[in-house]
């Protein structure tokens, strides 16, 4: 195990998955926290449990001004118990009128939150649906009791839920077992996300990605700067060419389909800081671009779900990584860069750099003869400009597997829009002096860096582009998650993989 001036790498195994069983017991003679209890609107959905009625009875009472709890969407009580039952604390969360993901998402993360606040180390929860996908409850349980503490001081850092107990009927160890795995990636992922720039860098990050492999018994190769510059990984190394930490180019294999079988390839930007490099970034907010590894970091959180899940299928995961920094001998606007592919690229912005790393990680993917290639990215600010954070973008030069990745962002809460990428865009971003330019200026920035993607693809490989910029992190703390890194794309990824396996 590294240990980086007391910061554990998180693929290690030491940072343990929640614990997730189900009882068919009576609640509130379980030996947990806090129990969690979901209300439909006008109470449809009611608790079978008859013990849990003078418990629910008076906080129904006391937490409305109409002296009732009607269930609305959104609407949170937590109060103690007083001894009236066994767990310490009870929390109603409204759902409203539907059982949705997103709605799971965030009125369960809601009340989770309101009950992490009090210590809570394990949570009984009463799920109401009959159709409810456990996965999806856990995963919204995960997102808000998720807590990036590692650098508090001792002492402040604040209890985390390590134990949930579903009561429920009829649901089976496998989708247990898929459940927790599923949340653990996603947790180990917005650990590293969180990390700063003096923390991860391209050497550690690939460090990160060899405790995967081992973990999960994946085959893993790394490039170093001296292989990458013998093979021709120009764009990565000009990137990475300004910093003192050199880049590093990592390719992960999961097999768990048939041997000829061709591989979904993943690519992730994993930029570990992110400065603009010589085109310099504003100092506002400029300590968020430690996010600008989350492409990666959701790579490697897919991987350790398909491995941990053990997808009848082919997965390779590849991650340029980089730093981008300004110094005597980084990149420069004006420079001319020979892609791994052979073509030049002309720099009009070393702040466009996500691009430059992707076409050379793109030029590999397409020489494993893949089944199709889908990359994640932190690209375009123009993307947070159009979408907020309520979505991300996605282009791409096949219609069915753009509708393919919608229908899993709708499934998973992780939502998608598509983008055209039209002649007209694809032309902005020729070079006078070269193959393409890495920037078109501010107008149409999320489609025309698609469109500089797409000029390295060939258009019998089935590819779409992720633009997750607006969703890889909050800046603010929310009602259902805390302040930081999102792990987006990990759940509607892994969801999408195993409609095909």
């Amino acid at each position: 195990m590294v240990d980086l001036f007391g910061i554990k790498l998180f693929y290690d195994g030491k940072m343990n998955d929640l614990h997730i069983t189900c009882s068919t017991a009576d609640p509130s003679k379980a030996n947990v926290d806090a129990l969690l209890v979901s209300v439909g609107e006008f109470g449809r959905e009611t608790p079978p449990w008859k013990s849990l009625g003078k418990v629910l009875g008076p906080l129904c009472e006391e937490s409305d001004p109409s002296r009732r709890f009607f269930g609305k969407e959104g609407s949170v009580v937590v109060a103690p118990s007083l001894g009236r039952i066994k767990p310490r604390f009870i929390a109603l969360a409204g759902m409203g009128k539907t059982s949705e993901v997103g709605v799971w998402r965030r009125c369960f993360g809601a009340a989770v939150r309101k009950l992490c606040k009090n210590s809570i180390r394990s949570l009984g929860v009463l799920l109401p649906f009959k159709h409810t996908d456990l996965e999806w409850v856990v995963l919204a349980i995960e997102e808000a009791s998720y807590q990036f503490q590692n650098f508090k001081s001792n002492g402040d850092d604040e209890a985390e839920l390590e134990e949930i107990v579903f009561f429920a009927q009829s649901v089976s160890d496998e989708a247990i077992r898929q459940s927790t795995v599923l949340a653990g990636a996603v947790r180990r992922a917005r650990q590293l996300a969180n990390q700063p720039g003096n923390a991860i860098d391209p050497r550690t990050f690939a460090l990160e990605a060899q405790q995967l492999a081992r973990r999960r018994r994946l085959s893993c190769v790394v490039w170093d700067e001296r292989r990458l510059k013998r093979e021709g990984f120009g764009g990565i190394l000009a990137v990475g060419c300004g910093s003192v930490h050199p880049p590093r180019f990592i390719r992960l294999d999961y097999r768990g389909g048939p041997a000829r079988q061709a591989p979904v390839v993943l690519v992730g930007k994993a930029l570990t800081f992110d400065s603009g490099g010589i085109s310099i970034k504003p100092s506002d907010k400029m300590d968020e671009m430690k996010f600008d590894k989350s492409g990666g970091v959701a790579v490697l959180g897919i991987m350790d779900a398909v491995a941990g899940m053990r997808l009848k299928m082919n997965v390779t995961g590849l991650i340029p990584a980089a730093e981008n920094l300004p110094s005597g001998s980084a990149c420069r606007p004006g420079d001319l860069v020979k892609m791994l592919s052979g073509k030049y690229v002309e720099i009009m912005n070393t702040d466009a750099e996500g691009r430059v790393v992707l076409a050379d990680a793109l030029a590999y993917a397409q020489r494993l003869k893949p089944r199709a290639v889908v990359d994640l990215a932190t690209l375009t600010g123009a993307c947070l400009i159009a979408f907020a954070r309520e979505c991300a973008a996605v282009l791409g030069n096949d219609e069915t597997l753009v509708e393919q990745l919608q229908e899993a962002g709708e499934c998973t809460g992780e939502r998608l829009w598509p983008m055209p990428m039209w002649p007209v865009f694809q032309e902005k971003v020729k070079s006078d002096v070269g193959y393409v330019k890495n920037s078109a200026g501010r107008e149409g920035g999320t489609i025309t860096g698609a469109c500089f993607l797409n000029a390295f693809m060939d258009k019998s490989v089935s590819w779409a582009h992720l633009d997750i910029a607006g969703t890889a992190w909050t800046s603010s703390e929310e009602p259902y998650r805390a302040k930081g890194a999102t792990a987006f794309g990990i759940r509607l990824i892994t969801h999408w993989l195993r409609t095909l396996a």
